[in-house]
């Protein structure tokens, strides 16, 4: 456990986090720190707001429920990350659910609190305003993406550089990096099936674009890669 913001080895490289002492100090007061395993929920789309969420570590996916009944996964918290914000902020229901995805330490402020620090802390304002900029950014490189007449091999190759750009280490071999999802969440995640995802991502290691052993996989080829995504496109939506 990370008892301490101020202690965190982190937090300088995190979004929200990177605060003044002062700040750090009074968020330690009344934040409230578990840990929770793969599968535990946070909450649920619809729900009324309790507070938020701050991701320390692991990792947990945002997903909505579509007409047909069916989940869709909208993207994959990562740690530092700030999750029901724009709902607590707002007063209005979560717009997602929000569920573990690995064994996780997460620091939760209610409603009233996280609104009366914001008050107290213009620096941790600002990194609020900023945090709901990346969002929506998010939001508007998704909406383009699912606007686009794009392929399942093409959503899966942009998948796959998204992850890299996020969360890829340069190697000698190429970009590593550990698959955020199952190849069932890929599926929902670029709206496939399992059974194409599958292909897809075999077809990739014929051809030694990947290569990939369990969750992790390395970019072997990525201007390969980056051809399969519609170069182009996929540079412009980002």
């Amino acid at each position: 456990m990370i008892q301490s913001c101020s202690d965190c080895a982190l937090r300088a490289v995190r979004l929200f986090c990177d605060l003044p002492p002062q700040a750090l100090e009074d968020l330690d007061r009344i934040k409230y720190s578990s840990l929770y395993s793969k599968g535990s929920v946070l909450f649920v789309e619809g729900q009324m707001p309790s507070g938020v969420f701050i991701l320390c570590t692991g990792r947990a996916k945002l997903t909505t429920r579509l007409a047909d009944g069916r989940s869709r996964i909208l993207r994959v918290a990562e740690p530092g990350e700030l999750l029901g914000l724009s709902a607590t902020i707002s007063g209005k229901p979560y717009e997602a659910t929000a569920e573990i995805l690995d064994l996780c330490q997460v620091n939760f402020i209610n409603g009233e609190g996280f609104l009366s620090f914001l008050l107290d802390h213009g620096q941790a304002c600002l990194n609020v305003a900023r945090h709901l900029s990346f969002d929506l950014r998010a939001v508007y490189h998704r909406a383009r993406a699912l606007m686009a007449p794009l392929t399942a091999s093409e959503k899966l190759s942009r998948l796959l550089l998204d992850w890299a750009e996020e969360r890829g280490e340069s190697t000698d071999r190429g970009i590593k990096l550990k698959a955020a999802l199952t190849q069932e969440e890929i599926a929902q995640f670029i709206g496939t099936s399992r059974e194409t995802v599958t292909r897809l991502l075999g077809e990739l290691k014929r051809k030694e674009v990947i290569d990939k052993k369990g969750s992790n996989m390395v970019i072997r080829n990525r201007t390969a890669l980056e051809e399969r995504a519609g170069c182009d496109a996929y540079h412009r939506d980002r």
